[in-house]
Parts: structure tokens; sequence; C-alpha cells
């Protein structure tokens, strides 16, 4: 399913402890591990499923919904 109000990826690095869940359950490859903490490779590729969010045990990641047109 694509979501097509959601714009743009976050994350909060303060709170994200490394784990990895979120890069496994990305589909498209859009997240990586750097230092211990997730970073975005290729948000272009990113179909907004929000695996990413839904498995982060620490609420680290989220899509930011919004109107692409302000």
């Amino acid at each position: 399913m694509i979501v097509d109000n959601i714009i743009k990826i976050n994350i909060n690095k303060d709170w994200c402890k490394g784990c990895g869940i979120c890069v496994r359950f990305c589909p498209k490859n859009v997240l990586e591990l750097k230092n211990g903490i997730v970073n975005i490779k290729d948000e272009s590729a990113c179909i907004k499923c929000k695996l990413c969010e839904l498995r982060c045990p620490d609420y680290a990641i989220f899509l930011e919904k919004g109107d692409i047109n302000g």
C-alpha cells in the first residue's frame, strides 16, 4: 500500500539504538546502519509502506504526513 500524503522519512538519532530492525524490514533498501545509527540511504526508493515506523521498538523513525504542495 502506497500512502500519497506522506512526504518525508524522519529519524530521531537520539532515540535510535541501532538495532537494525527497520533496515531489515524495508522492502526497498531505503535505510542503512552507519556507525550504529540508522540513516536514509535512498529516500527516492521509498514506497511509504511504513514498515520501518511500525517495526521500530524505540519510535526513532517516522514518516511525516502532509500536503506536498504546502
